[in-house]
């Protein structure tokens, strides 16, 4: 299994940015798709956005889309996330996770196909 401690949180200005970080530990890193998903208060848990265990291809939802970067660096075992733009509505807490593989857009949006979730780190946007 993995293990999975996101960072990088915090309190920003809207217009503003941030970048989360996921550092993974156990087996192989390189060996899962990652994604990040989020929670705001009183809401259900929603796909941000993934990336296949190369790198090779990214998903975003289309809230973030053009703001948000998903990248990774296998030889660091960490997933990042690159906000830009921010805006309140990204105010939630920010969950990284990892997958076994997903085939399709549609299949990475499903936080079923994930086998391991960090803790979470909260982003906090004001207006």
């Amino acid at each position: 299994q993995v293990q999975l401690v996101e960072s990088g949180g915090g309190l920003v200005q809207a217009g503003g940015s941030l970048r989360l970080s996921c550092a993974a530990s156990g087996r192989t890193f390189s060996s899962y798709a990652m994604g990040w998903f989020r929670q705001a208060p009183g809401k259900d848990r929603e796909f941000v956005a993934a990336i296949t265990w190369s790198g090779s291809n990214t998903y975003y939802t289309r809230s973030v889309s053009g703001r948000f970067a998903i990248s990774r660096d296998n030889a660091k075992n960490t997933l990042y996330l690159q906000m830009n733009s921010l805006e309140p509505e990204d105010t939630a807490v920010y969950y990284c996770a990892a997958s076994f593989g997903f085939s399709n857009a549609i299949d990475a949006q499903s936080g079923s196909r994930y086998s391991y979730w960090g803790q979470g780190t909260q982003v906090t946007v004001s207006s």
